[in-house]
């Protein structure tokens, strides 16, 4: 297929203006989506009570009384039984599992928060539905996100062997960077409860002494001018009934970051940084500022739970805390294109805002097209495959939710199986999934692969079942051109590239064969495939060229 006049409006897309805005301006001849580290990672993210029970001698299954935290099941919703209980994952389960996940081509693993949380299930606020968010009624804080002591671990994750920090060392040890979840809005659900139960809506410093309490008090009935355990706490509304800490006290914010200096201290490499939105601007830049004066450059992206683009950019911007954020836009995009909407490649290109964009630079983002707060992907297996195919050739730093690998729950909401326990045996028999393998091949590509990291990508066609772009990175003596073109189709397919053609030799990235490209790029690519196409010398066609350089001095905002 020819790529036709329309589609020259798409070519070239390129770095936003006001991207990497606080760093050296590229040398002539230099082209680069971004010069970020962590840009080089692709992180596995694992829910981590739902991953591997590595050692049950932790799961306190007696723990709750009479209302009990292990294993708390729902009534099926279409079949499906979800769990509002603990299930004993831990992170003996998921070093047991380091070089499984290194394995499938990652580089790094984001697991849920790792703080303390309360001992029983939670009596207040709404019945659980299938459908419903929000509703907690009688659910656990397995996940981690209910924080009541923000020093001390959650007794279901270390072992006897295994702390927070021997886990890191661990993972690092199986060539695994750890991501580290924090919570900076909210504490623990805090009222609503028939009876006041212990630790919700309470906080306690690192000595273990009670520092907030919410009381059981709906927030519009707490008195922080009188009551000093009032005092973390917002008097408004915000998420459901969780304790919603005021940004506005520097004892919230000395208490934050006091424990996560601690925490990342025993090894952590990055931070993903819950409900950034719901805190102001200006809280972010203080912590952010505050973080990396201890720990500089150190990579952080944060959940805005928005698919607009221009609302969750000014996070990223370097006079709010230059903090990236969850690709919400894209992620809504590929749901579309490789769910069960088959909605054309050109729906991709309108989430990539790679030139004149709102963010500060777009291949900092994290990439993802589902997680634990949204239904997974209702995808087929080869849904699966294209989606992986774009996630790790495209712009941004790909994010895979656990299970993901083999289709796990597809298309599941939280509470009709999205967190499932996926235990040892699953991932045992991952390989034989059809989306194993091809998942590793392309993760692995990327891993090994600086131009697929961190490259410029410059669009030559997203049209219908097809799409190709080159990702060019040519930075500090270092030179290599990737030439990607993805097929979504059920059948093989021709992709013709007439413009911007770069001639010579190239090698094929899976097989390592020769390709000889012409004065047009003409290449059959299989169905639901990928080809990877590798060249290690800078551009040298005049009109590649004339291209990088006016899409690099935007960069340098000349």
């Amino acid at each position: 297929m020819r790529i036709r006049s329309a589609l020259l409006l798409m070519l070239p897309l390129a770095l936003s203006a006001c991207a990497d805005v606080d760093r050296p301006a590229p040398a002539a001849g230099e082209a680069y989506g971004t010069l970020e580290p962590f840009a080089s990672e692709s992180i596995y993210f694992v829910l981590t009570d739902r991953f591997v029970n590595g050692d049950p001698d932790n799961d306190h299954r007696d723990q709750g009384g009479e209302h009990p935290t292990f294993d708390v099941p729902l009534a099926p919703c279409d079949g499906v039984t979800g769990n509002v209980g603990y299930l004993g994952g831990d992170f003996r389960g998921l070093l047991d599992n380091a070089g499984y996940i290194r394995g499938l081509g990652f580089t790094a693993v984001w697991l849920t928060p790792i703080i303390d949380n309360p001992d029983q299930a939670f009596t207040g606020g709404d019945e659980i539905t299938c459908t419903g968010f929000g509703t907690d009624r009688g659910k656990t804080g397995y996940h981690g996100y209910w924080g009541v002591n923000f020093y001390r671990l959650d007794e279901h994750l270390p072992s006897a062997d295994l702390d927070f920090a021997g886990l890191t060392s661990g993972l690092r040890e199986g060539g695994l960077k750890t991501i580290l979840d924090v919570v900076g809005n909210h504490g623990s659900p805090a009222f609503t409860m028939p009876v006041r139960q212990p630790q919700f809506g309470q906080i306690f410093d690192a000595r273990g002494e009670l520092v907030a309490d919410h009381g059981n008090l709906p927030p519009e009935q707490l008195d922080p001018a009188n009551n000093p355990l009032h005092r973390f706490y917002n008097t408004s509304r915000d998420l459901v009934q969780l304790s919603d800490f005021d940004a506005d006290n520097p004892e919230v914010m000395d208490y934050l970051v006091g424990a996560y200096l601690h925490w990342i201290g025993q090894g952590v490499d990055a931070l993903r940084i819950d409900t950034i939105r719901h805190q102001p601007l200006s809280f972010w830049k203080t912590f952010s500022d505050r973080i990396r004066a201890e720990h500089p450059g150190m990579y952080m992206f944060g959940e805005a739970f928005d698919d607009v683009a221009v609302n969750i950019a000014p996070f990223t911007l370097p006079e709010n805390g230059g903090i990236s954020v969850l690709d919400f836009p894209m992620k809504t995009a590929m749901v579309e294109v490789f769910g069960s909407g088959q909605a054309g490649f050109e729906r991709l290109g309108e989430a990539l805002y790679l030139e004149n964009g709102p963010y500060a630079n777009p291949y900092d983002l994290a990439t993802f097209y589902d997680n634990h707060d949204m239904p997974r992907i209702d995808a087929s297996d080869a849904g699966f495959i294209d989606a992986h195919n774009w996630l790790f050739t495209a712009r941004g730093i790909p994010v895979l939710y656990y299970g993901s690998e083999t289709g796990f729950m597809r298309g599941q909401l939280e509470h009709g199986g999205n967190r499932s326990y996926f235990g040892q045996e699953r991932i045992d028999a991952a390989p034989q999934s059809p989306i194993f393998a091809p998942l590793q091949r392309i993760a692995t590509l990327r891993r090994d692969t600086p131009a697929l990291q961190r490259g410029l990508q410059v669009n030559l066609l997203l049209e219908g079942d097809t799409a190709a772009f080159y990702r060019i990175y040519q930075h500090a003596g270092e030179a290599q051109t990737a030439l990607v073109l993805l097929n979504k189709g059920d059948a093989a397919r021709n992709i013709v590239v007439d413009a911007l053609v770069q001639p010579g030799e190239w090698r094929d990235a899976f097989d390592g064969s020769g390709v000889r490209i012409g004065e047009r790029i003409e290449i059959e690519v299989p169905a639901h495939g990928v080809r990877v196409l590798l060249r290690d010398a800078a551009v040298d066609a005049p009109e590649l060229q004339a291209e990088l350089a006016r899409l690099m001095q935007g960069a340098r905002g000349e």
